[in-house]
């Protein structure tokens, strides 16, 4: 779906309402969310608020006083029905569950939810444990429920475009990937940050392994490289370097906590023998392309890439859980591929992965 055809798409997705309008709206999907505590919470929660005409929001669970406290101060929560997590759960007709919680409570929280009969939208990373990880996602397939990773990138347009192209074999043999995913962050993020052994790359980095996952699958080798810049002031793995080892092929990933307007520098670049496409910065996407042989209205040599617009950062994965729910949609990351990506992540942050 490149060119034409990708563009063509994305209008006839914005003019499909009006295509259907005489027919009646599926019922709206009852979804609750347990914490507030991630990074990404607050953006997931007014998501699902926003996107009304296909879920109905029942309320929200923190049950750390102090951090609900903080949470009913932001917009993002004004008017939200706070509950126990007991009551979430055996609300009638609920069917999923956001898991925003701080990293280390979000598989086991998304278990309890998967034993209920739920779907899961489960934020990253998953977790420090492999094996836990792996439960998790056997008891979803018994339960015949989705747990949906919420990998940013994975409806990107630049990177849907990526996606698209490799697997059409646009860009030849892949020899080379190289990414980078940075920010600056103060002493409060760095305290939280260093009670995991993974650092930037298992808090920054995971995004950019999913997507390298996605166009490379599995690696022969990782080679993880990590340095702590201040180790007087804390133990936060705060600059690191992941080597990832490929039949023919090799990719870097590096994320730091030390980069100022780091975000600005965020790129993702993927280099074959018949082309390259570089993403920068990664939000708002931006697509360079270059091609040794025309191909659907794109020329020889480079040129800058028209994308569709994107709306909000979380608004296409939620449309795309909602789907999947009423059975309209195949998830497109599969189990195999979310504990894959796990399993390198760890390996990527230097964290044994078991």
């Amino acid at each position: 779906m490149l060119r034409r055809d990708f563009l063509a798409a994305s209008a006839l997705a914005a003019w499909a309402p009006l295509a259907f309008a005489d027919e009646p709206s599926p019922p709206r999907i009852k979804v609750g969310q347990i914490g507030t505590g991630h990074g990404h919470a607050s953006g997931k929660f007014s998501t699902m608020r926003k996107l009304s005409d296909q879920f109905e929001v029942v309320g929200i669970v923190e049950p750390d006083r102090e951090r609900r406290a903080r949470a009913e101060r932001e917009k993002a929560y004004v008017g939200v029905r706070w509950l126990e997590e007991a009551e979430l759960l055996a609300t009638p007709g609920l069917k999923a569950v956001a898991i925003e919680t701080e990293v280390r409570n979000l598989v086991p929280t998304a278990r309890r939810c998967v034993d209920a009969g739920l779907h899961v939208h489960l934020d990253k990373p998953a977790g420090e444990s492999l094996a836990q990880f792996r439960a998790l996602l056997d008891a979803a397939r018994m339960k015949k429920v989705v747990v949906q990773m919420g990998y940013m990138f994975r409806y990107n347009p630049a990177f849907r475009f990526l996606y698209q192209a490799v697997r059409e074999g646009w860009l030849g043999q892949v020899f080379e990937v190289h990414a980078v995913m940075s920010k600056q962050i103060g002493p409060a993020e760095r305290r939280g940050l260093a009670e995991y052994p993974g650092g930037s790359m298992f808090e920054l980095g995971c995004h950019l392994i999913d997507s390298l996952t996605t166009v490379m699958g599995r690696p022969d080798r990782i080679a993880p490289f990590s340095r702590t810049t201040h180790p007087e002031r804390d133990s936060l793995a705060d600059n690191q370097l992941a080597v990832f080892e490929y039949p023919g092929a090799t990719a870097t990933i590096r994320s730091s906590m030390l980069e100022p307007f780091g975000g600005e520098r965020r790129h993702f670049t993927v280099c074959g023998e018949e082309g390259t496409i570089a993403i920068a910065p990664l939000e708002p996407p931006a697509l360079r392309l270059a091609l040794l042989t025309p191909r659907d209205g794109y020329k020889r040599g480079w040129q800058d890439v028209t994308l569709p617009k994107p709306g909000g950062r979380y608004d296409e994965e939620f449309r795309a859980l909602a789907k999947i729910i009423g059975g309209e949609l195949a998830p497109e990351w599969t189990p195999e591929h979310d504990l894959l990506v796990q399993e390198s992540v760890l390996r990527a942050s230097g964290v044994p992965a078991a």
